[in-house]
């Protein structure tokens, strides 16, 4: 039995050229911008859970305050990588990684009304899944593992998001997406499953770690620890007080313009290093 050329190519081990890659990027933002939106929105919305399981790992993590503060971080990064990894492999729409549909922007395959059509089902798709996966996460009582100690990291990780200054969380939502992009940037270039999940590891478990922001993570983070907070949980944690409704939006509104630019840095960059055609 013969191969052609296009069968031996997909065996390769090898990712793909960062020039192949973002061909590929350009297309996949064109599949996105046809998506249907009750499609789109459903998928969206697995992808909001996801990254709440992810976040929920990291928080029963956290819940165990005898870890070294370097412990905590760089293991619990680690397990918040487990929402990227659903996302990528098992397929759904995340607003952070849609960010890349500005490569097609650039290239012209796909208009600004299409991606900015997309943007807000997939963002409105995040926020139902996230908060879908706060009451999963609320029924099944993990607040109250380690006697209490996970629901009081709950409040204490959301309190601790909504403190800084809104442009200080701006640049942190900056430098998230751009691991977040180049995360998923290596996972378009992958070619096994493996090859994706060893590729996420670094990048997402260094943006958890250094404390940057990911508006999809605090749309679920920011209501989970308010939850928690009305059920008495973090009553001891410095400035609970600030946790509000009016606090989430204050965070996430910061989070999600830095996540675009981020994202944007990413693409673009890729875009004008590799782009093969001229646009006319």
């Amino acid at each position: 039995m013969s191969m052609d050329q296009t069968d031996v190519k997909t065996l390769k081990p090898d990712e793909l050229s960062p020039a192949e890659t973002l061909a590929k990027a350009e297309g996949i933002s064109v599949t996105k911008s046809k998506m249907g939106v009750a499609k789109c929105f459903v998928s969206a919305m697995l992808a909001g859970a996801f990254i709440g399981f992810g976040a929920t790992y990291f928080m029963v993590f956290l819940g165990d305050s005898t870890m070294p503060f370097a412990a905590q971080r760089m293991v619990g990064g680690i397990c918040f990588c487990l929402g990227l990894v659903l996302v990528l492999c098992c397929g759904a729409e995340l607003f952070t990684g849609n960010n890349l549909m500005v490569t097609g922007l650039a290239s012209k395959k796909i208009s600004m009304g299409c991606m900015l059509k997309n943007w807000v089902v997939v963002w409105l798709g995040n926020l139902a899944g996230s908060l879908l996966a706060v009451a999963l996460i609320f029924w099944a009582n993990v607040g109250g593992m380690n006697g209490g100690a996970v629901g009081d990291v709950m409040v204490s990780v959301a309190v601790s998001k909504v403190t800084p200054d809104w442009f200080v969380l701006l640049g942190k939502g900056v430098m998230c997406n751009i691991m977040v992009c180049l995360a998923v940037w290596i996972g378009f270039s992958a070619r096994t499953v493996a090859d994706k999940v060893l590729g996420i590891l670094l990048p997402i478990s260094f943006f958890v770690a250094a404390g940057f922001e990911h508006c999809v993570a605090n749309m679920f983070f920011l209501p989970t620890g308010l939850l928690m907070k009305t059920m008495g949980f973090g009553a001891s944690v410095a400035n609970v007080g600030a946790l509000d409704l009016g606090a989430i939006f204050y965070n996430i509104s910061a989070a999600t313009i830095g996540n675009i630019i981020g994202g944007a840095v990413v693409g673009l960059a890729y875009w004008f290093i590799y782009n093969q055609k001229k646009v006319k």
